[in-house]
């Protein structure tokens, strides 16, 4: 059980956190491919996914001004030419449209999640101190100023900025280093138990686990001194 008490600063991670509510990035996509009838079998889905991720994180596509939309498409594009290319869509006109009806439809879901967010985020940054510690492309802050959320943090800590990722623990080191708080007065807050909570427990942090629809099954009796299933429920836990 989490003792607000003793807590003076948050950690967050924000893809699949703060943007989706707990709902893995894999998990989401999947949904619009569902909803926009691309004729593909979830399996073809995340050996795309997986070689578009993998592509992203080493190869420069991403640049530092580009927005969440851009992101996006970007990740939909390789996806759909991987499909295409693999023999699992066939290589005409209508497959290629599927990138920009995929992607408008998960960005349309971040627009209307971090809505309900937004004001939470706004609340806590009014008690404490934030910083979010993020495995992304280089851009996040680009990301973050697009969606109005810059300001709420204190700090900006990003993977591809400084060369550590999750679930090493130095990432979530350098974000209490940051807040220029020691660990124990520090909660940090993630959806993914193996890249935000373990690291961050081994480095004497409280934690608050959003358990979401997930990328793998997590492992049985995996704990967090709270865990949560939506992101409303920071509310309750604050006293917001």
């Amino acid at each position: 059980m989490l003792n607000i008490d003793q807590i003076k600063g948050i950690i967050f991670d924000y893809g699949a956190t703060i943007d989706t509510n707990g709902k893995h990035w894999a998990e989401v996509l999947w949904d619009a491919y569902t909803d926009n009838e691309v004729p593909v079998e979830k399996s073809a889905f995340r050996d795309a996914y997986v070689y578009g991720e993998r592509y992203l994180a080493t190869n420069r596509v991403i640049q530092p001004h580009h927005t969440f939309r851009d992101v996006l498409l970007a990740k939909t594009d390789l996806q759909i030419k991987w499909l295409v290319e693999h023999g699992f869509l066939p290589k005409d006109d209508k497959s290629f449209t599927y990138s920009l009806a995929v992607s408008n439809q998960c960005y349309n879901f971040v627009i209307s999640t971090l809505q309900k967010a937004e004001p939470i985020l706004s609340r806590l940054a009014e008690k404490y101190l934030m910083v979010l510690v993020s495995n992304f492309y280089g851009n996040v802050e680009a990301v973050l100023q697009d969606f109005g959320l810059y300001s709420y943090f204190d700090s900006v800590i990003e993977s591809a900025v400084v060369g550590v990722r999750k679930p090493d623990p130095a990432i979530f080191v350098l974000g209490v280093k940051a807040l220029n708080l020691n660990p124990e007065e520090v909660v940090v807050i993630g959806d993914s138990h193996s890249k935000d909570i373990t690291p961050a427990t081994s480095i004497g942090c409280r934690t608050i686990w959003i358990q979401g629809p997930g990328w793998e099954e997590e492992k049985p009796g995996s704990k967090a001194d709270e865990i949560i299933h939506d992101f409303s429920e920071l509310k309750k836990i604050f006293n917001l």
